[in-house]
């Protein structure tokens, strides 16, 4: 099951640099302007060219095995109420997470403030459904005045979004590195579903300085609500990229189904306490 086809089919007729269902080129870019007072902004290390258009990049284009294929939606006579539950089990489990978990978020909290110095909550803009803004929240994980100490990027990163994250990376605090093993640092985000920019399953909202790449056909995945856990991360190769590995975000927009957000929960669960890919 995916959306309406009305829906979705207007979004593959949108271009990707004009106004439509995800901000333009120019909204984004000034979404992602580095301000001073946002120690944990970081700032885009690829090429640009021209008016600030970054240059092309092979990773966002679609794959050949792809060129042919298309989200379909079947019609289906209870989606609105699938919805509906599934509206309703986010707000009922975020709320029960903030409510149970209160006790560990304070100690996280605390931690977090003793480590090093700076802000608990780390917020940055991503892209939700429709191309939405909107502030994600997350435990601190890296040193807020890192840019001034100048420690840079970590010897393995060439460049920023060929290798999303590094286990030597020095920015990371000691608490930071804990909270991102065992995933504690994405507790804040049961607020954003609790609120409703976010779900507990749906594909993960991307940077805006990626969204301002990509190609039309990636925006299908703005036609969801963004999740804290997903499709991609049950799937995905290690190492990979959410640009690089759309079609597994796609496959998720087309086949949903409370059944498939039951699957990847649970598969979710078995890979955090295995600890897979996370550093």
């Amino acid at each position: 099951m995916g959306l309406e086809a009305g829906a979705l089919e207007e979004m593959k007729v949108q271009p990707a640099q004009t106004a439509g269902p995800w901000p333009s080129r120019a909204t984004v870019q000034s979404i992602n302007a580095p301000k001073a007072e946002d120690p944990d902004a970081m700032s885009p290390t690829e090429p640009v060219t021209g008016a600030g258009v970054r240059a092309p990049d092979e990773s966002f284009k679609r794959p050949a095995a792809l060129e042919q294929w298309h989200v379909s939606t079947p019609a289906r006579d209870d989606v609105s109420f699938q919805r509906f539950v599934k509206r309703l089990f986010d707000i009922v489990v975020a709320l029960a997470l903030l409510v149970i978990l209160l006790p560990v978020l304070v100690v996280v909290a605390v931690a977090v403030t003793l480590d090093s110095p700076g802000p608990v909550l780390f917020v940055q803009t991503r892209i939700g459904r429709n191309g939405r803004p909107f502030k994600m929240l997350k435990f601190r994980t890296m040193i807020a005045e890192r840019r001034r100490q100048n420690l840079g990027a970590p010897q393995t990163v060439g460049e920023r979004r060929k290798v999303h994250k590094s286990m030597r990376d020095p920015r990371v605090t000691r608490v930071g590195r804990y909270l991102r093993r065992t995933c504690l640092d994405e507790l804040p985000q049961c607020w954003n579903v609790l609120i409703g920019d976010m779900s507990l399953v749906g594909p993960r909202p991307e940077l805006p300085e990626i969204v301002a790449r990509y190609e039309p056909w990636q925006h299908l995945r703005h036609a969801v609500v963004p999740g804290i856990t997903g499709w991609w991360q049950v799937n995905r190769t290690p190492g990979a990229l959410m640009h690089e590995t759309t079609h597994l975000d796609l496959y998720y927009v087309e086949h949903w189904s409370l059944a498939l957000d039951a699957e990847i929960l649970l598969r979710t669960i078995g890979i955090v306490l295995r600890g897979v890919g996370a550093f």
